[in-house]
């Protein structure tokens, strides 16, 4: 019987640069986690039970944010494991912005763009396409078994989260898309205040989501883009002490325990939940 740990493959392209917080994490949830790089062969990525694109600005978010690394042999190959092999795969925020760009979510007429990740919306000065970097709340929105990424947590679920892009704006023209997001169930995590209730104000949504939406995942529920960044709250250590809600307590109770600080932070059940998903196949 196979005892080997699942191998992560986390694509790196020019100007990424969240691959090593992304790894840390990966590996704290019990995966052999290896930095890609987007010039190595295509093919090679075939022998990973698993991927992650990470946040960044890949090719300086040239013509929009991830359109050109969209592009690269790298993301067809990605692609095909993803939809033919049912591997799972999460893009966060600049990775989730590369897979709105391939067509792999939200995946109803998988391989075309049917959604984009919009510049932010005005705040109230009137300034467009503002980089917005804070921490934010969010909810599970989906049923937890729905999405692999998704598994570790119960519905309704609130957690504290940062997040750090200019585009990152769910949207689409086509209201058969998003009729279909909802009744698929492939809205996996909304914006929220605190209590988990859902507000369009600028102060809990803040890029302007159609939604409240914070991450989608495929029809088959193996792919996940979400902008919010997991990575960045996977650890105790990483929280802010004025956060609110039962995080916010964990966090205060555990000052000046370094120990303490260490303990799995909210992102991490991403990351765990995607461990056990790939465990159970590797071990079947």
């Amino acid at each position: 019987m196979p005892t080997e740990t699942p191998r992560i493959a986390l694509i790196q392209f020019p100007g990424s640069n969240c691959e090593w917080e992304s790894k840390r994490a990966a590996e704290a949830a019990g995966l052999d986690c290896d930095v890609f790089r987007w010039n190595r062969p295509p093919g090679a990525l075939a022998d990973y039970d698993g991927y992650i694109i990470g946040g960044g600005f890949s090719y300086q978010d040239r013509v929009r944010s991830g359109v050109v690394a969209a592009k690269e042999p790298i993301i067809k190959t990605v692609f095909d494991e993803v939809t033919a092999r049912g591997k799972p795969l999460i893009g966060i925020c600049n990775g989730a912005q590369v897979m709105v760009e391939a067509g792999i979510v939200p995946g109803l007429k998988a391989g075309q763009v049917e959604m984009a990740l919009a510049p932010n919306t005005p705040d109230p000065a009137g300034r467009i396409a503002q980089f917005c970097c804070r921490w934010v709340y969010i909810r599970t929105a989906c049923a937890p078994s729905r999405c692999i990424f998704s598994a570790d947590y119960s519905l309704g679920e609130v957690i504290p989260i940062p997040i750090a892009h200019g585009e990152g704006r769910f949207t689409t023209r086509d209201p058969h898309v998003f009729a279909a997001l909802k009744e698929n169930d492939q809205i996996v995590f909304q914006y929220c205040d605190i209590d988990g209730n859902i507000d369009e104000r600028a102060e809990i949504c803040p890029n302007g989501a159609m939604a409240n939406i914070a991450a989608i995942c495929n029809p088959e529920g193996n792919a996940m883009a979400i902008m919010p960044h997991p990575e960045r709250c996977s650890f105790l250590r990483q929280i802010p002490y004025e956060t609110g809600g039962p995080w916010g307590e964990k966090k205060r109770a555990a000052h000046g325990d370094a120990q303490a600080q260490n303990r799995p932070g909210p992102g991490l059940a991403v990351f765990t939940a995607a461990a056990a998903a790939l465990k159970s196949r590797v071990l079947a």
